[in-house]
């Protein structure tokens, strides 16, 4: 049976919608997906003539996108995963099975040189939790950082943000570190920008996830009973590395609830998101100072509930 790209993309699109696939992964609808999966198979570019869609796919293509599509309805794995790739802040980012998916609100921010919360253009900036690297690599792109640290724990996600790293010839301006969060880094180090997607899903909203998140590494998801011990960590410590303007900001999506109410003083700013989203803040230096051993008996306390649920 004779196919053509306009077609396939069709049945692609009506195959996802009939199966009720969850869409959230580089995507936020069936169609982009079936553009996605068919060109992919047809190795065509997304900027191709329009002059493509009436190609006919071969039995080859045929069989890859229909391959694809089994596993995208079947097993329900993310659509980065199958095609080996994923975009960013209009970047683009390989990524891999055992490293989560880019994807955050934060690109938005990157896109503005975080402005108008940045006062000072940035020497020297610091993903935590970078997972494929996509943050600190998107920020050195767009915003011509000249130095950025990127940290992580996860072997796989090391190895994948430095293979990003290569792509855009950056081993010279961004580094990636084997560290759990501030540890690791040179001690002197100073930062003027500071951002974090950590893991902040809660347990309650892990388990109650589409069974595409099921694909993802638990690492990078979950943080705690309430979502926020990883960023009571980096909060406790960010005066310690952040310059005097500097600025700190940290993604906690819908843990932003439990954070407000269990630091209700603290003076967060909530960002507005123009592109959907929510849960991203930013603190200055001045504020992280001011508040800083209030964040370090925060984190203490988390610590202790977790010393006691892990006994």
């Amino acid at each position: 049976m004779t196919v053509t790209v306009e077609q396939a993309i069709k049945d692609t699109e009506q195959a996802l919608l009939d199966a009720e696939v969850f869409f959230g992964h580089g995507t936020d609808n069936a169609w982009d997906e079936a553009v996605f999966l068919t060109l992919g198979a047809c190795q065509l570019s997304l900027d191709s003539d329009i002059e493509v869609l009436q190609n006919t796919l071969t039995q080859d293509q045929q069989q890859q996108l229909y391959a694809w599509l089994k596993k995208r309805i079947d097993e329900r794995v993310p659509l980065p995963y199958l095609l080996g790739y994923t975009w960013f802040a209009g970047v683009q980012f390989g990524v891999a099975e055992e490293v989560i998916i880019p994807r955050s609100p934060i690109a938005e921010l990157i896109v503005s040189d975080f402005s108008p919360m940045l006062s000072i253009t940035p020497e020297r900036a610091l993903d935590i939790c970078c997972g494929s690297g996509c943050i600190g690599i998107a920020m050195a792109l767009q915003m011509d950082i000249p130095k950025v640290d990127m940290v992580d724990i996860s072997p796989a996600a090391l190895a994948l943000a430095q293979q990003n790293i290569a792509a855009y010839d950056l081993q010279q301006r961004v580094q990636v570190f084997d560290s759990d969060v501030y540890a690791s880094l040179p001690k002197q180090a100073r930062y003027d920008l500071i951002v974090s997607n950590p893991p902040y899903v809660d347990a309650k909203d892990f388990a109650a996830m589409p069974a595409e998140f099921a694909h993802e590494p638990e690492l990078a998801l979950v943080s705690g009973s309430d979502g926020l011990l990883l960023t009571a960590t980096i909060l406790a410590e960010a005066a310690n590395w952040l310059t005097e303007q500097g600025l700190l900001v940290i993604e906690v999506g819908n843990s932003e609830v439990a954070l407000r109410a269990q630091l209700p003083k603290v003076p967060f700013v909530w960002i507005e998101l123009e592109n959907g989203g929510n849960g991203v803040f930013c603190l200055t230096a001045d504020q992280c100072r001011e508040w800083q051993q209030d964040f370090i008996a925060w984190r203490q306390s988390k610590l202790m509930v977790k010393g006691a649920n892990d006994g």
